[in-house]
C-alpha cells in the first residue's frame, strides 16, 4: 500500500510510504523518480542486511531496528530486526517496510512543519538514528537485565543446566546485532561526510559510536559468563571425581583383607583362631583411621 506523506508543492520534498511492499506499488514511482530494478528487488526479498547504494538520481538504502517483540529462543535476522528500505534524493524520499515499526510511525504522525522533516536528507538522518537508538534501547533495558539475571544463576544458585539455553540464545542474538551494527558503519560514515555533516549527522554518529561500545561491552560480559559457567560445572565434576577417589582409597586396603580372607584354600592357619573376626574388624577400622589422618594432614578432606 502506498502513501503520499509528503508533497513537494507544499514540503518541498516527496515522501512516499509503502507498507508490505509488491510490484505493483513501485510501478508509477519506478517511472516517476528512474527507480532501479536491483533496488526495488532487494525491497520485495527478505532478509537483506544494512547497506547503502549509490545510483545517478537517488541513494537506496537498508537499515534496521529492533522487533517490538520477539521469542528469546531465536537467533535470526528477520525475526530480531525488522528492515527499512529506503530511497532518497533531494526532492523526494521513498520508505518501504513490512511490519508496523514503532519508530517510524512516530515520525508519520509529526506535523509537516517538524524540523525532523526539514529536508530528505534531514528525513534519512532520523530515520537512521531512531532506528539505531532501537538497539541501544535494546541493550540497556532488556539484554542488561537478562545477563544480570543469569550472573546470579551462575554464581548464587545450584540448579543451572536449564538456563544454559536462554544464555546460548542471548549471545546468539548480540553476536547477530553486532553484525549489523558493522554494516551500518558505512551509512554512519556517509552521512557524516562533509557536505551533509551537521547537529543532526553529529548525533548519528554519537549515537552509533554509543550502541557499537555498549554491544561490545555486552558481548564480552556474554562470553566471559559462559567462560565462568564451564569452569563452575568443570570444578564441581572435579570435585566429584575427589569425592569419589577418596573413597574408593578408603575402600581399596579393606577391599584387599576381605579378598584375601575370602579364599577357600584349606591351610589358612586364621581360619581357625577363636579371636580372628574381631582382630580383622579392628585392623580394618585401625586402617581407616589411619587413611582418614593422612588425608586430614594433606588437607584433601
Amino acid at each position: 500500500m502506498v502513501q503520499q506523506v509528503l508533497n513537494k508543492d507544499i514540503n518541498g520534498y516527496d515522501w512516499f510510504n509503502i507498507t508490505n511492499p509488491t510490484k505493483e506499488d513501485f510501478l508509477i514511482l519506478k517511472d516517476q523518480y528512474k527507480l532501479s530494478d536491483a533496488s526495488i528487488k532487494d525491497c520485495l526479498e527478505l532478509g537483506q542486511p544494512p547497506k547503502i547504494e549509490e545510483f545517478e538520481n537517488y541513494h537506496f538504502l537498508i537499515i534496521r531496528s529492533i522487533s517490538s517483540e520477539f521469542p528469546e529462543n531465536i537467533d535470526t535476522l528477520s525475526d530480531i530486526t525488522d528492515r527499512i528500505s529506503i530511497f532518497y534524493d533531494t526532492n523526494f524520499i521513498i520508505t518501504v517496510h513490512r511490519n508496523e515499526i514503532p519508530s517510524l510511525n512516530e515520525l508519520l504522525q509529526l506535523e509537516p512543519t517538524n524540523k525532523k522533516l526539514k529536508s530528505s536528507k534531514t528525513l534519512v538522518n532520523t530515520i537512521v538514528s531512531t532506528s539505531l537508538k532501537t538497539f541501544e534501547k535494546l541493550v540497556i533495558d532488556v539484554l542488561s537485565v537478562k545477563l544480570d539475571e543469569y550472573e546470579e544463576i551462575v554464581f548464587l544458585h545450584s540448579r543451572r543446566k536449564p538456563f544454559l539455553q536462554k544464555l546460548y540464545y542471548l549471545k546468539r542474538q548480540i553476536d547477530l546485532i553486532r553484525i549489523i551494527l558493522t554494516l551500518y558503519k558505512d551509512i554512519v560514515d556517509y552521512f557524516h561526510v562533509s557536505e551533509f555533516k551537521n547537529t543532526y549527522t553529529q548525533d548519528l554518529r554519537d549515537i552509533y559510536s554509543r550502541t557499537n561500545t555498549l554491544y561490545r561491552n555486552i558481548s564480552e560480559n556474554t562470553s566471559q559468563l559462559l567462560n565462568i559457567y564451564f569452569n563452575i560445572e568443570s570444578n564441581h565434576t572435579n570435585e566429584i571425581m575427589r569425592t569419589l577417589t577418596i573413597i574408593s582409597v578408603f575402600f581399596m586396603p579393606l577391599t584387599f583383607i576381605v579378598g584375601v580372607y575370602g579364599m577357600n584354600f584349606k591351610f589358612m592357619p586364621e581360619l581357625n583362631w577363636h579371636y580372628g573376626y574381631p582382630v580383622i574388624m579392628l585392623a580394618m577400622l585401625i586402617l581407616s583411621i589411619i587413611i582418614y589422618i593422612w588425608f586430614k594432614q594433606k588437607k584433601w578432606l
